[in-house]
């Protein structure tokens, strides 16, 4: 099965470059942009040698996993635009739920498999990674940002030894493909950005993100730069920052950092 975009995405006008192999969707996507291309168009493989992931961490997607990235022009300030990740953390929630839902009719089955959005661009199952998201952008003159949202999945394999412990689709007895995910994905993507509106419907996603939050009113302990937040998890505000209520009472806004929930808050936060 080829890579393809779903009806949905299709009918909004994206277009899609898909790789049998590539470094990084997300490099590719930018050095596009640089040369012309506005989008907005999907770039996606199902083996990714040289991506990366926040703080520049390698994401290696071996071969059946999914690694894509979308470039679209926004007009927008980088801070609001950085809220895009919200919408995009939304759409892959969505995807996977849809994807699992049929898989499981697929096998005769009956247990929904539940995904949850740990801030501020994963996606779990239960405790465990199994999706990144990572955004960047550059100034184009005269033209606004051209913003990439790089995507990756774990589909038939996670890696092992990462700071937050790692699934996969296949080892959550979920049996589909890195193409199958990436049409429904498309789909998905097309109407949450849609809904995000350069920024203006962030209010809606921001109301949709928080009702499939992570850790949402638990301990939570956040290192950024050298030092650590510690308390509970209370919000995002409307510019996507965690909100931290510390032991004092104080609302701190975090705008980035690793997180760390449960008993993982107390390990963070020694």
């Amino acid at each position: 099965m080829a890579f393809s975009l779903g009806p949905r995405a299709l009918s909004a006008g994206y277009r899609l470059a898909a790789f049998d192999s590539i470094g990084s969707t997300n490099a590719e996507a930018l050095s596009r942009a640089r040369d012309g291309e506005r989008g907005p168009i999907w770039f996606v493989t199902s083996e990714q040698t040289a991506g990366r992931g926040r703080r520049h961490r390698p994401w290696i997607a071996p071969r059946g996993n999914l690694a894509c990235s979308i470039l679209e022009m926004i007009d927008a300030s980088p801070a609001v635009a950085a809220t895009l990740g919200f919408a995009a953390g939304l759409a892959l929630e969505a995807a996977l739920q849809k994807v699992s839902i049929e898989a499981s009719l697929r096998a005769a089955g009956s247990d929904d498999m539940k995904f949850s959005l740990k801030w501020p661009n994963d996606v779990v199952a239960g405790q465990q990674k199994l999706a990144g998201i990572l955004l960047e952008a550059e100034a184009m003159p005269s033209e606004g940002l051209a913003v990439v949202v790089g995507i990756g999945t774990n589909v038939v394999a996670a890696p092992e030894g990462t700071p937050t412990p790692a699934t996969s689709l296949r080892a959550l007895g979920i049996q589909i493909g890195a193409e199958e995910l990436f049409m429904t994905l498309s789909d998905s993507w097309a109407e949450f950005r849609s809904l995000w509106d350069q920024g203006r419907g962030f209010a809606e996603i921001r109301r949709l993100w928080l009702e499939r939050a992570a850790g949402l009113g638990q301990p939570v302990a956040i290192q950024t730069g050298g030092t650590t937040v510690a308390g509970t998890f209370d919000t995002i505000d409307d510019t996507g920052c965690m909100v931290v209520r510390t032991s004092s009472g104080d609302r701190v806004p975090i705008s980035a950092g690793d997180v760390y929930f449960g008993s993982a808050a107390s390990a963070g936060a020694a």
